[in-house]
């Protein structure tokens, strides 16, 4: 689901975030059930501030 790359990152960061909130207990089962390059989500959202946080299951 490459679309997901071509969103605004901020919609991006609050979408994935309640995605792995409520339904996944960690990056990669997310990207693996949604077709997406885990790498290429991460640098997306880094390049505007975002970092994973592996504990948190969360972009902060």
């Amino acid at each position: 689901m490459s679309s997901l790359l071509d969103m605004d990152p901020n919609i991006l960061v609050s979408m994935v975030n309640m995605k792995l909130r409520d339904f996944y207990s960690n990056l990669d089962q997310y990207c693996e059930d949604v077709d997406i390059n885990k790498d290429e989500l991460i640098n997306k959202l880094s390049k505007v501030g975002y970092e994973y946080n592996i504990e948190l299951n969360q972009f902060k």
